[in-house]
């Protein structure tokens, strides 16, 4: 059989390479692993999640097939906490239910564009975003970031052309970390307006950025639907990332063509996913609020460890669930940073080169999977990395 180029001349998974770095270390390393790779909440779901979806195991349908675009009860409950939390107009018919963030990327992209279109995609981006795009024959157009890291919609008007079918921001972001502000959300949707493409939010993080203020004010606007497609995890909100359940908020028109998609590649989002999602957002509202009072302490907690920029990291952003850092090894690839980290140090983060296509001497650390304490832990171990 001939594989095809479209994936053979595509990077491997940046998660997959990093993890693959432990077989060198060994079963035993010089102290305790601090895993900071793959960003996974350190603590399980709630009780009553957990409670409902051993009683939908227990049930005799428990395992049967469901709607196309997800449980009803589940894409109402969503669309009424959107509602709420945006000070906005989103309804049921708006959210089609996905496995997950990534494939709720795919799909709408997917729907969005044909081979030979080009997407926006600001640096640094998430590795997964411009993967999908390759494999899809889709050219990414990057962005670069303004000041704070913060993209700029009049940065990147001067980017769009005849093929250009969206703009894709992640905030807060992925690696960064950063928030971009709604004003300037607002700013790229009039941008998108203008000429006729779509803002695609990817809001994975959104419960973790420290303030109920809403993330911008698209869905209180009349016609939001005519522009803006918004995407959604409850992996890290709700603490379920191996039950794979996102959302896709958008118009009627495109989830219909989603689904035609979806169809394709999953029959329907799976049961057991959306039974627990739906029973966090039903029944958990405490428990998120206070795990991501947590979240918010570890970044200050990681930012005051960095303060002093131990070893000559630079901490040069933070938020949601990252740190985004600053090596001080100018003279040597990124990658060989990160394994000698990992084998002198016994530190696992990903390399920045895997959010953008040149080296910048960046890694992304993710605060959220050790305790605060592990924060200041691995601050002294870059102080001994740095000499």
């Amino acid at each position: 059989m001939r594989l095809t180029p479209r994936t053979l001349q595509q990077s491997d998974s940046p998660i997959g390479a990093t993890y693959a770095l432990l077989d060198e270390r060994g079963a035993q390393g010089n102290a305790e692993l601090l895993d900071l790779a793959q960003a996974a909440p350190a603590y399980p779901p709630a009780p009553s999640v957990v409670d409902h979806v051993v009683s939908v195991a227990r049930d005799a349908h428990g395992a049967d097939y469901v709607d196309l675009e997800g449980l009803p009860k589940l894409r109402s409950a969503f669309a009424a906490e959107l509602s709420r939390d945006y000070r906005g107009r989103v309804d049921a018919e708006n959210v089609v239910v996905t496995a997950g963030c990534n494939q709720a990327f795919c799909l709408v992209t997917s729907a969005l564009t044909q081979p030979g279109d080009e997407i926006v995609l600001p640096l640094p981006y998430y590795f997964n975003h411009d993967m999908w795009l390759r494999f899809d024959g889709v050219t990414p157009v990057y962005l670069d970031p303004g000041p704070g890291l913060v993209p700029s919609a009049a940065a990147a008007e001067s980017l769009i052309t005849p093929r250009t079918r969206a703009i894709v921001l992640v905030t807060p972001g992925n690696p960064t970390g950063v928030t971009i502000p709604p004003q300037e959300i607002t700013r790229f949707a009039r941008l998108a307006e203008r000429h006729g493409i779509a803002l695609v939010l990817d809001e994975t993080y959104r419960s973790f950025r420290g303030t109920d203020e809403p993330p911008h004010p698209l869905f209180s606007e009349p016609g939001w639907q005519e522009t803006v497609v918004s995407l959604h995890s409850f992996s890290k909100d709700l603490a379920i990332p191996g039950y794979r359940v996102g959302a896709v908020v958008a118009s009627p028109a495109l989830n219909k063509e989603v689904m035609k998609l979806l169809d394709c590649v999953a029959i329907c989002p799976p049961r057991i996913g959306q039974e627990a999602a739906w029973a966090g957002l039903t029944g958990a509202d405490r428990w998120r609020r206070d795990r991501s009072a947590e979240v918010v302490a570890k970044r200050e907690a990681f930012a005051r460890a960095m303060a002093g920029r131990p070893g000559g990291f630079e901490l040069l952003s933070v938020g949601g669930f990252f740190g985004w850092v600053r090596h001080p090894f100018t003279d040597r690839p990124t990658g060989d940073v990160v394994r000698e980290l990992l084998l002198k140090h016994d530190v696992l983060v990903l390399p920045g080169t895997a959010f953008h296509p040149e080296d910048h001497g960046t890694l992304r650390v993710s605060v959220s999977n050790v305790e605060e304490a592990a924060l200041h832990d691995f601050a002294g171990r870059l102080a001994a990395a740095g000499g």
